[in-house]
């Protein structure tokens, strides 16, 4: 899964933000106590702060679950050992095993480890017993990197609009994915992989049990996320483990359907001994005694299996779109979208200049005898019309499609009002760009994400402008009402209606600075996409 290259600063804040945080916690720390909550595991003592004129609490590297290794690699996470006395949660927790894959991904987590299951709850301190709304917000990565500590994710600019903001590690890659016969045969359920998820799972009852000692309401959980952590989000919709503990679901650019689909469980289990031939291990034992460095490096060997999300029959007892087209997902509000440009017309064509010629012969090598249905629908007869046609069909090829199709199937069997969004604000140029470089034209991949969770000031890469302030002020006000109340509009944001047919199309809200409504008239390129996948199996 590609990303921007964006946010090189090492610390992913400007030196002024830096400073001013700095000051505020200094003069918060002196002669105060550090604030504690008394979890059903122990106390925990985390650190005061501020955001604007809101007084926080803050609690990083919070234990939800034992640390997942030795004898408990690869299997569902077991709960936290009590401890006593008070435990300290004012840093950050390691991040789950992950190769430094994606350029913008900035961390202040304590290094890497397998002992990662850590989250961070961030709440107004004057929140107790308040029962207020709660939010938990899944990292995207493609399932192979990515942690809760990451700047764009932090928890409190929401907090400061009165939400309990929770962020989550979970296992990634072959630690979070792997599945094999021998996992399933020791398995109770006769379940293999998604351990990654069932973190998730296991975090979000944690939540449930512990959440009101920060202030927050165990019956008013919406869960977010973007990208994988967007799949996520689709998944923890659809799994009868975890759809009866949420209240709302958030989805950015991502669902975990076609051609983003679950692998059967016997694809996943065949991937599986494969890597178990690759490194030489002749037993589950001999797997588990490897050392986790030795395991992380034999993915990145070109001929590794890609670990995913499978149907394991416990997690996941079906594909999820089987689950949403029949209607059994939580029934709760839903507000999700994709970018303008998730793709790039340039990885479409291999790199070759944009002619009619050369996009015409790559769509005949991707649709075959349907490269003329594909043409009438992403239409290129310039060259102009093929960029945008190309971008069009590279983001709906990666991700906007499963978005959409996820979108469509809730609204048709679902009991909750569904909110789509197109999300059409460029970020800004660089304060410092490369030679040569210039501005994205649209909205790629991940750029929602400061803009969504307030987080603008934590990237000092952007010139952020007016523009980029205003469409954050109006996202995020989005967002808060929707954890808020299961509808974003709300004071001084201009309306947005639900998805229903209109001016025979979709309507959807396009998100930029100047917010409004509009008939999404993609329905046919859809279509032709979910036929297209139907018939490539194993998409993913």
């Amino acid at each position: 899964m590609k990303l921007s290259p964006v946010w090189r600063h090492p610390l992913h804040r400007g030196a002024a933000a830096v400073a001013m945080m700095m000051l505020a916690c200094t003069a918060l720390s002196a002669g105060a106590t550090a604030p504690t909550v008394s979890l059903t595991a122990g106390t925990i003592a985390g650190n005061s702060s501020t955001e604007g004129d809101v007084a926080l609490r803050e609690f990083h590297g919070i234990p939800y679950a034992a640390p997942p290794v030795g004898a408990l690699r690869w299997k569902p996470p077991q709960p936290v050992a009590p401890w006593s006395g008070v435990r300290e949660a004012k840093r950050f927790g390691p991040r789950c095993m992950q190769r430094p894959i994606f350029s913008d991904m900035v961390f202040r987590s304590d290094g890497v480890s397998e002992d990662c299951l850590y989250l961070n709850v961030w709440t107004p301190a004057q929140a107790t017993g308040n029962k207020l709304p709660v939010l938990v917000y899944f990292y995207g990565g493609g399932y192979v990197a990515g942690d809760a500590s990451e700047p764009r994710y932090d928890g409190a600019s929401m907090a400061a609009q009165g939400i309990v903001t929770v962020t989550v590690n979970y296992r990634l890659g072959v630690f979070g994915f792997l599945a094999l016969p021998a996992l399933a045969a020791e398995s109770p359920q006769h379940a293999a992989g998604n351990y990654g998820l069932l973190d998730q799972n296991a975090a979000l009852h944690w939540v449930r049990q512990n959440i009101a000692r920060f202030g927050g309401d165990p019956a008013k959980i919406t869960i977010g996320g973007e990208s994988a952590g967007s799949m996520s989000v689709s998944a923890l919709m659809a799994s009868p483990l975890s759809r009866e503990v949420i209240a709302g679901a958030i989805g950015e650019s991502g669902a975990l359907i076609a051609p983003l689909a679950p692998l059967s469980r016997a694809v996943a289990q065949q991937r599986g001994e494969k890597f178990m031939a690759q490194v030489g291990a002749g037993s589950l034992a001999a797997l588990r005694a490897m050392p986790a460095d030795a395991l992380l490096q034999a993915t990145a060997d070109k001929s590794t299996p890609r670990f995913a999300p499978d149907v394991d029959g416990y997690f996941l007892t079906e594909s999820p779109a089987v689950t949403f087209a029949r209607g059994a997902q939580a029934a709760v509000p839903l507000l999700l979208g994709s970018n303008s440009q998730e793709g790039s017309y340039v990885g479409l064509l291999d790199g070759k200049a944009p002619t009619p010629a050369n996009y015409r012969a790559a769509l005949e090598r991707l649709f075959g005898a349907q490269a003329p249905r594909a043409l009438a629908l992403y239409p290129g007869n310039d060259e102009e019309a093929v960029k945008r046609s190309g971008i069009a069909l590279a983001g709906d090829m990666f991700i906007a499609h499963s978005t959409w199709r996820w979108m469509d199937l809730a609204r048709h069997t679902g009991d909750a009002p569904v909110y789509f969004y197109y999300y059409d604000q460029p970020r800004p140029a660089k304060r410092h760009p490369a030679a040569g470089e210039t501005a994205d034209a649209g909205a790629v991949h991940s750029a929602e994400i400061e803009y969504a969770l307030g987080n603008l000031d934590g990237n000092p890469v952007y010139a952020w402008t007016t523009d980029d302030r205003e469409t954050s002020r109006m996202l995020q006000g989005y967002f808060a009402q929707f954890i808020k109340h299961g509808n974003p509009n709300g004071e001084g944001l201009p309306e947005w209606p639900a998805a229903t047919e209109s001016a025979g199309g979709l309507l959807r809200q396009t998100i930029d600075a100047h917010p409004h409504s509009a008939a999404d008239n993609g329905a046919a390129r859809q279509a032709f996409l979910q036929q297209f996948y139907a018939s490539q199996p194993g998409a993913l």
